[in-house]
């Protein structure tokens, strides 16, 4: 079985040093933020001096905006951010991101273990799709919600800088309640009305993030569902508006880009950590969806 040990996942004490090197910055981060922080995006972003390549996080993280604009890559799309719009990428999410955006508004980081305790359980994970991998990162906030997510996450930055995580019975509900208001806001990637088609589409997906490695063929995915191939590749098509065989395809390429930047791997021995073992077809594969070939693809990081 292969191994995804070759690639750095990265929590804030590894991930900030690495893209945000600051002295500034890390006097902002109280003791635990390995588990929980919150920072004003304009006292974050601003030591992002370099773009952040192809990485994944053993946190949740989220960017909430009052002010200009926030781009990033999450999964295979890529998304834009303005006032009064959040963006959430999901723990082990692959997720990247340039140097020159300008905004301000509110970045957390948290582990999922700040929604148990006292105040909450594991169960409302289940409630929120924001939090999921196949979920819509991208949420649109009504003006009303947004001032009350903003109110909230001022409370929160409050008592943070004043006390770190050592007040967790205020930090966790008023953080829960920030979550219960964002899910009032929340639109799936699809409105369909095909709930068994948008069941399947689901499950595909998460199937695909954990499997990604060892199962590249639509019948691969379809007999873990339990349903034809055809069926999954009308539902994922009618949903996504993309063939499972596409899906596939990118999620391989996503994985490659991830070791390109992260590892000093060859290419071809990346091709086989992602299951390929014909490097000509993936060099094929790759430059197909990237426009460049893997070699081009590192060079291009390397000179960033």
């Amino acid at each position: 079985m292969r191994s995804k040990s070759k690639i750095n996942v990265y929590d804030p004490t590894s991930f900030l040093p690495r893209f945000m090197p600051s002295d500034e910055l890390m006097g902002l981060m109280k003791a635990g933020y390995e588990k929980f922080l919150i920072v004003k995006l304009e006292d974050m972003y601003r030591h992002v001096t370099n773009a952040v390549p192809a990485s994944r996080s053993l946190t949740h993280s989220c960017l909430y905006l009052t002010s200009g604009e926030a781009n990033m890559k999450i999964g295979s799309e890529s998304y834009t951010i303005h006032k009064d719009q959040m963006l959430f990428v999901p723990a082990g999410q692959v997720f990247s991101f340039g140097e020159k955006d300008v905004n301000k508004g509110y970045f957390c980081t948290f582990h999922e273990d700040i929604l148990t305790g006292k105040f909450g359980g594991s169960e409302l994970l289940k409630d929120f799709e924001f939090l999921q991998v196949w979920g819509n990162p991208r949420i649109v906030l009504p003006q009303q919600t947004s001032k009350f997510i903003l109110q909230l996450f001022r409370r929160i930055l409050h008592e943070y800088m004043q006390n770190g995580l050592n007040t967790p019975n205020i930090i966790q509900p008023y953080f829960i309640a920030l979550l219960c208001e964002v899910n009032t806001a929340y639109q799936p990637v699809s409105a369909s009305t095909q709930t068994m088609a948008v069941n399947i589409t689901n499950r595909f997906k998460a199937l695909l993030f954990a499997h990604i490695r060892s199962q590249h063929l639509v019948s691969d995915y379809a007999a873990l569902l339990n349903i034809s191939p055809n069926h999954l590749n009308k539902s994922v098509k009618a949903i996504t508006g993309k063939s499972p065989t596409r899906w596939i395809d990118e999620t391989i390429v996503l994985e490659a880009k991830v070791l390109l930047s992260q590892t000093r791997l060859s290419i071809s021995e990346i091709a086989t950590e992602v299951g390929i073992d014909d490097q000509s077809y993936f060099t094929r594969l790759f430059r197909k969806y990237e426009g460049a070939t893997p070699s081009e693809f590192r060079a291009r990081i390397e000179k960033s």
